[in-house]
């Protein structure tokens, strides 16, 4: 094949590296990049870091405990939770909560309904509907004595709810349910 000499050079205003490969750049968009990748890199590593802490649940950040005023009784439960994610509430029942063998639990609506209760163990004797949420008695014998209720949230947002022992004051909680 023949080759056709070009006539006229095509003058390219950009540079050239080692007068073969046209490079374009363009200073000025670099530096405006560089300057947002210096705003945006602390901001990753912020949001890295608050989710290894738990603050979109499951960590530190996420865990709670509440005990009432007599510290007869104290509720360990995430204070972040997600929306259709199972987690435990547990109560932890002191001597003074032991009243005729056994223990009366009360949970407020909230935690049956907006909470999501799953189950609850060791089963209750005695389950009561009533004042604004359910009453459970359980048989015990000493102290210290545990109860756990199974929570999966089935909505996001920021939700509220009340438990407490017989002749203990009440302990309120809030939790936030992230999508």
């Amino acid at each position: 094949m023949r080759q056709i000499p070009f006539e006229n050079r095509v003058n390219d205003s950009v540079p050239k590296v080692r007068d073969e490969v046209a490079v374009g750049e363009d200073l000025e968009f670099q530096r405006k990049w560089w300057r947002f990748e210096k705003i945006v890199w602390p901001f990753l590593l912020a949001i890295v870091v608050v989710d290894l802490m738990g603050g979109f649940g499951r960590g530190w950040l996420a865990k709670a405990k509440r005990s009432s005023s007599d510290g007869a009784m104290q509720v360990d439960y995430e204070r972040i939770e997600r929306a259709s994610t199972p987690s435990v509430m547990t109560f932890r029942f002191g001597p003074k909560t032991i009243r005729d063998g056994r223990i009366v639990l009360y949970v407020s609506d909230s935690v049956v309904k907006t909470l999501g209760a799953q189950r609850i163990a060791p089963q209750p004797a005695i389950s009561n509907v009533g004042d604004g949420g359910i009453s459970y008695v359980f048989p015990a014998s000493k102290a210290p004595a545990m109860v756990q209720i199974q929570l999966e949230p089935s909505f996001p947002g920021w939700h509220t709810f009340t438990v407490r022992s017989e002749g203990s004051p009440a302990v309120n909680g809030d939790v936030f349910v992230m999508p």
